[in-house]
C-alpha cells in the first residue's frame, strides 16, 4: 500500500523506458552465471576472514540500538568479495592458487581460439593487473582501461581494429557509460556489484545500436561465498529497485539481518 501511493507520487518525475522498447532491433542478449569452486588455499584464508567479520557481528548485536558503520560494513564485506576473486588482492604474499581466476583464464583461452573478443569488466583494478600480468606471461595481447589510463581513445580504437586484441579489461568506473564496443560479443562480469544496474550498464557497452551478433554475457561466482548472497540480495532487492528508481548507495534499507544473511 505504500509502496503503490510512492510510486504514484513519484511517477510525474520518472521516464522509464526499456532497451526492448527503445532499440527492438537489437540481437539477443544471453546471461549466464558460471559458478567457481575455490581451491583449498582459497578456502582456509576466506572462511579465517568470514569468522573475523562474524565475531563482529556477534558483539554489535549485544548493543541492539547501535547502527550499522557503513564505513565498517564496506570494508568488511570488500574484503570477502576480494578474497572470493583471488586471494592476492588482500594478501600479497598468497601465492596459492584461485578457482575463479583460473576458470577465466580458461574460458578466455577457449573463446579466442574461436576467433571472439571479450569485454573482462571488474569493480577491482588490482584483480584486472592480475590478469594482465598472466596476459603478458601467455603472450596474449589486450587492451586496458581504468581510472588510470591517459590515452582512452587509443585502447579502444586498438581493441576495435587490431585483430588480435581479443581482450579488452576494463574497470567498472572507467567503462560503466560512454563506451561503445560493438567489435566484442561476449562480456564477463567478474564479481557481482551491489547495483544491478551498474553490470547492465557494462554489458551495454556491447549490447547496443550497431551490434550484429548475438552477445554472451558471463557472470563469475565463487561458490559458498558472499557472492552467491549478493545475487540473492539483488534478487530480494529487485522489486523496489524495478519499482522505483535506483541508488548508488549500497547500504540503502540495508539491516543487520541483511549484514550478517551475506556471511552465513
Amino acid at each position: 500500500m505504500q509502496e503503490a501511493l510512492l510510486k504514484r507520487m513519484i511517477s510525474p518525475f520518472l521516464l522509464r523506458r526499456t532497451k526492448e522498447e527503445v532499440t527492438p532491433e537489437l540481437p539477443p542478449l544471453v546471461e549466464e552465471v558460471i559458478y567457481c569452486d575455490m581451491t583449498d588455499a582459497q578456502i582456509v584464508v576466506y572462511n579465517a576472514e568470514k569468522n573475523r567479520i562474524r565475531n563482529l557481528i556477534m558483539e554489535a548485536k549485544e548493543t541492539p540500538d547501535l547502527p550499522i558503520n557503513p564505513i565498517v560494513a564496506l570494508e568488511s564485506l570488500n574484503k570477502l568479495r576480494q578474497l572470493a576473486n583471488h586471494p592476492e588482492l588482500v594478501i600479497p604474499e598468497y601465492a596459492e592458487d584461485s578457482g575463479k581466476f583460473d576458470q577465466i583464464i580458461l574460458s578466455f583461452e577457449s573463446l579466442m581460439q574461436s576467433g571472439h573478443k571479450v569485454l573482462i569488466f571488474s569493480s577491482y583494478v588490482k584483480y584486472l593487473k592480475l590478469l594482465t600480468r598472466r596476459f603478458d606471461e601467455e603472450g596474449w595481447r589486450y587492451a586496458l582501461l581504468t581510472g588510470e589510463t591517459q590515452k582512452r581513445e587509443e585502447e579502444i580504437n586498438r581493441f576495435t581494429n587490431e585483430s588480435d586484441i581479443r581482450c579488452f579489461f576494463i574497470s567498472l568506473k572507467a567503462g560503466s557509460t560512454g563506451l561503445n564496443l560493438t567489435a566484442a560479443d561476449y562480456v564477463f562480469i567478474l564479481d557481482p556489484w551491489w547495483n544491478p544496474a551498474a553490470e547492465m550498464q557494462a554489458l551495454s557497452r556491447a549490447h547496443r545500436i550497431g551490434q550484429d551478433k548475438t552477445v554472451m554475457a558471463f557472470r563469475f561466482i565463487s561458490t559458498d561465498t558472499i557472492e552467491e548472497k549478493i545475487l540473492l540480495l539483488q534478487k530480494s532487492k529487485k522489486t523496489l529497485f524495478d519499482n522505483f528508481v535506483n541508488t548508488n548507495n549500497p547500504l540503502a534499507h540495508f539491516t543487520w539481518q541483511d549484514y550478517e544473511e551475506l556471511i552465513e
